[in-house]
Order: structure tokens, then C-alpha cells, then sequence
């Protein structure tokens, strides 16, 4: 059934359709299991126009790692998903451009806004290496074998009275980096995957877009390189949680899947108010995968130094 809730995550909008559906017959998907530490890595390639319109995203690819036990505070897990992740960005990374020589990192979002806070977070536990290799040359950085990075939280509009895609255009101007990755909390159609979902894609992102809230687009488009997006979702539809426990209610009575897929479009029209709901451990989500993803961007930049 689809669910049609909100949503930034590729593998979510996949799961609507049935695999013999032709709309989507430019959409692969390829899935792996972690057997040992119970993490799943699936990546979804839209690879024409008609998969596109029909996934409404870019063409490109979408990767997601899901670890249900990230939310439970498992030290060896959250360090196993930050390699998977590492490795994952790295090989994005090498598809996208194939000399990476400095990298600028951004952290979206507004700091003083527990779920939209993930980007500010995971800025602050990066180590960043710019400033060492400017300073200690060439030797240093052959000797750690670092790759070139900094960073920057760029805030929100009601912030700073500026775009955050004005003032990351204006950095990548000066700075000419090589490839712009942009770290932004997520909607997701399920509460299992709060906290414990990291999608990265090429296509780049459209801040805000997941709670219907759409800024100016970052992409290779926009600034003119490519830019990689990381997310996790730290938020869900309220209305997509209602029909999720309707719909096992009604099933769990009998009633039949395209009585339920009525019953649920007939609750949902007319109902033009948005609520978006998150965790009461959001804190605590929010720090934890901020760590994560900072944690990979170090090992692929500056593994030594760590």
C-alpha cells in the first residue's frame, strides 16, 4: 500500500511501488546485510527521467544505512556504521569526481532547534584540516595523508537574513573547493527510522523540503560542483503515524487492502494542517548522530590524525 506521508528518503519512496511496476523500470535497488552487527545498506539508482518523475527526485544515487540498535547507545555499532558510512562516501565521492583535492563541508540547519540541529552537531566534532596543511605544508599532509577540508554552519534565514545557499555560494566562490558536503536533518514516513537511518546522495538537497518548508536548492546545478548530501531523519508526518496504526487496526479487523487504502485517502483529504512530531530522546539522537556522521567524515579526510 503506499503510504504517501512525507518524505526524504529514496528507499522509503521505492517501497510504494511493486517491483514489475513499469514507471519505475530506471530504478534499480541494491540491498546488503551486515549479518554480525544487524546493519542494512541499501542503494537506489534512478537512472531516467521516467523512474524520476515517478520517485519525484533527481536522477542520481541514494544511499541508506539502516541500524535499528543506534538509538540504544552501542559503542562498537555506532563506530561500525560510521565506517560503513566513511566507505560509502568515499566511493559516492570517487563516482562524482575523481581527484578530490579540498572538500567544504556544511552543516545545515538551526542549531537552537533540537531536530533541525543535526548539521550545527555534527560541525562541531569535525576535525577539520585546512588550516593545518596551509600552515604546516605539503610534508604534513603526505605524512598523515590527509585530504584538505573545512567546514561551516551556515544557520537559517531567520538567523542570519540570509539564505543559507547565498552565503555557502559566496564561500564556494572564494574557496573553490572540489566537492561541497551538505549535512541536514530528514523526514522520515517511520518512527522506527528516527535516529537510526543515514541516507547520503549525489544529487545534492533542497533544505527544508521534507517538512514542506523548500530553501534554495544545493546542488552541482546551483553551485557548480558536486554536492553530496548527508541526512538522517530526526522527524515524522504526525498524519503518516496516524495512518500507519489505523491501517493495522482496520487490518487486524479484516477489513481488505483496498478497503483500507480507501478508508485511509478519505480520512486524509481535506486535512490541510501539517504536524510534524520527534522523539522525546531527540537530545540524545541528535548528539549521537551528529558523532556518526562527523566520526566518517574524519576517517575519510584525516583517518591518521584521529
Amino acid at each position: 500500500m503506499q503510504n504517501g506521508g512525507r518524505t526524504d528518503l529514496a528507499v522509503e519512496l521505492r517501497e510504494d511501488f511493486k517491483e514489475d511496476d513499469e514507471r519505475i523500470k530506471g530504478v534499480t535497488i541494491k540491498e546488503e546485510y551486515h549479518k554480525h552487527r544487524k546493519v542494512h545498506v541499501s542503494t537506489v539508482r534512478i537512472t531516467d527521467a521516467a523512474g524520476a518523475a515517478a520517485m519525484g527526485r533527481s536522477i542520481g544515487t541514494y544511499i541508506t544505512i539502516e541500524a535499528k540498535g543506534l538509538t540504544e547507545g552501542e559503542e562498537q555499532l555506532r563506530r561500525f556504521v560510521a565506517e560503513t558510512l566513511a566507505e560509502q562516501l568515499l566511493r559516492l565521492m570517487d563516482s562524482v569526481k575523481k581527484e578530490t583535492k579540498e572538500v567544504l563541508v556544511v552543516g545545515l540547519g538551526n542549531r537552537e532547534a533540537t531536530p533541525d540541529a543535526l548539521g550545527p552537531a555534527a560541525v562541531d566534532e569535525l576535525v577539520v584540516t585546512r588550516h593545518l596543511i596551509l600552515q604546516l605544508g605539503e610534508e604534513f599532509k603526505k605524512k598523515y595523508h590527509l585530504t584538505s577540508f573545512c567546514a561551516m554552519a551556515a544557520g537559517v534565514l531567520a538567523q542570519t537574513g540570509m539564505e543559507s545557499g547565498e552565503l555557502i555560494k559566496s564561500v564556494v566562490r572564494e574557496m573553490k573547493p572540489d566537492v561541497v558536503i551538505a549535512i541536514d536533518a530528514l523526514a522520515s514516513r517511520s518512527t522506527e527510522r528516527l535516529g537510526t537511518t543515514i541516507q547520503i546522495t549525489d544529487t545534492g538537497i533542497y533544505p527544508g523540503a521534507g517538512i514542506g518548508n523548500n530553501r534554495q536548492a544545493l546542488n552541482k546545478d546551483t553551485l557548480g560542483i558536486p554536492v553530496i548530501a548527508v541526512g538522517v531523519p530526526t522527524v515524522v508526518d504526525a498524519a503518516t503515524i496516524l495512518q500507519e496504526r489505523m491501517g493495522n487496526y482496520l487490518r487486524r479487523k479484516g477489513v481488505s487492502e483496498a478497503e483500507c487504502e480507501e478508508i485511509l485517502q478519505e480520512a486524509k483529504e481535506g486535512d490541510g494542517q501539517v504536524l510534524f512530531v520527534t522523539p522525546k530522546g531527540i537530545d540524545e539522537l541528535v548528539r549521537r548522530a551528529g558523532e556518526t556522521v562527523a566520526e566518517a567524515i574524519n576517517l575519510c579526510f584525516c583517518k591518521d590524525l584521529l
